[in-house]
């Protein structure tokens, strides 16, 4: 058996070193950990509610009167908050809770945008909508 000439084994030993490196570069950067401050959330906010980013504007209050661990409670549309969660495992502010009416429940979720905005969802059960919110505190 012919024995490798040192040229070819210093070629695969380098060639192994750029591959091994390669490969540690496509591995996920570890996420870096940010503070937040669920506290932002309480105040009044001015929530644009407009169906359509053509329409005009269609204003409803959004009051957060306390935030306490990973809940909070207020009124949104003049409606109590219930089942109130809060999350910011991911280095915002993202909330989700429920109001009802008479044609059943919203499920509303959202997240605090570096900017000071919410950007939201809300999900009417009973009408059968899905749509887009953003709120300032005016």
């Amino acid at each position: 058996m012919p024995t490798s000439s040192p040229r070819i084994r210093i070629s695969l030993s380098l060639l192994a070193l750029l591959f091994a490196a390669g490969c540690a570069s496509t591995a996920a950067p570890e996420k870096a950990q940010t503070t937040v401050d669920a506290a932002q959330l309480i105040g009044n906010w001015q929530v644009d509610l407009r169906p359509l980013p053509s329409a005009p504007g269609y204003y409803q209050n959004l009051v957060v009167t306390a935030v306490r661990d990973k809940t909070f409670s207020g009124t949104f549309y003049g409606a109590p908050i219930e089942q109130a969660r809060i999350n910011t495992d991911w280095g915002a502010v993202r909330i989700a809770f429920v109001t009802s009416d008479q044609s059943g429940a919203y499920h509303h979720s959202a997240v605090l945008m570096p900017n000071g905005r919410l950007e939201g969802l809300s999900n009417s059960t009973g009408r059968d909508f899905l749509s887009y919110w953003s709120a300032s505190k005016p």
